[in-house]
């Protein structure tokens, strides 16, 4: 079963700075040193509770993966390649695999964690980056729901919207739950995730995250779709922050 999940924002050295300072900004978290073991990592970091927001500089990018935290790695990369994923090479730190639709993860050492609270804004309302998104094209979505749902054995809850295919709850420590996204059309790429941040006011965030440099995009039931200023795609959600 995983336990808590870390966000990775993963971006080329180019945009790294520009991206730094946006999503530190936008949750209110300052960013930290370069990583004395991994200088390419840096994490934001909250007031209160654990860092779960990471930056890696990294060739590729913007784009967003999650590390899993396991209790033993080497007995969860046997179970999840069972389930359909493929282990890449391993290394000291991590195992990285992918995901039935080539999705990137990481497993992680499991530690004990503390979810951050929210950022109480000066505009009043409250944010905290609470989901992450998994986008899942037609071709996948099956076997991508299938994977899911076993290898995390979380709570599922399935969705009442077609768009989307339900949520996996952690119950427990994990600071961000995972949303399961049918992408509309005939979309042969890659499955990939993007970032949903909760709110209690979804107008008023959205308008200070544009104030920050993003730039607004669709509107849909209960979320605002943004794009930031290296062009990574987020949402704005009614989700609450807690």
């Amino acid at each position: 079963m995983f336990g808590p999940l870390h966000v990775i924002i993963d971006l080329p050295p180019r945009l790294a700075a520009r991206s730094t300072a946006f999503w530190s900004s936008a949750l209110g978290w300052p960013a930290g040193s370069p990583w004395s073991d991994h200088p390419e990592f840096r994490s934001l970091e909250p007031a209160t509770g654990d860092a779960y927001v990471h930056l890696q500089t990294a060739g590729e990018g913007p784009r967003v993966h999650v590390d899993v935290q396991v209790e033993d790695v080497a007995t969860e990369t046997e179970r999840l390649v069972g389930l359909g994923a493929r282990a890449l090479p391993r290394q000291a730190d991590w195992q990285t695999l992918l995901s039935p639709g080539g999705l990137p993860f990481c497993l992680l050492p499991q530690t004990p964690r503390v979810m951050p609270a929210p950022l109480t804004t000066p505009e009043g309302h409250r944010l905290r980056l609470v989901q992450v998104c998994l986008d899942l094209p037609p071709s996948v979505t099956a076997a991508e729901e299938r994977f899911w749902r076993s290898a995390s054995g979380w709570r599922w809850v399935p969705s009442d919207a077609a768009e989307f295919a339900g949520k996996l709850h952690h119950d427990g420590t994990s600071p961000v739950q995972l949303l399961l996204q049918r992408l509309g059309g005939s979309d042969p790429g890659r499955s990939r995730a993007h970032l949903d941040l909760g709110t209690d006011d979804v107008d008023a965030a959205v308008a200070r995250l544009v104030g920050l440099g993003a730039e607004r995009g669709a509107t849909g039931g209960g979320w605002v779709v943004l794009t930031d200023p290296v062009g990574m795609v987020f949402c704005v959600t009614g989700n609450a922050p807690d």
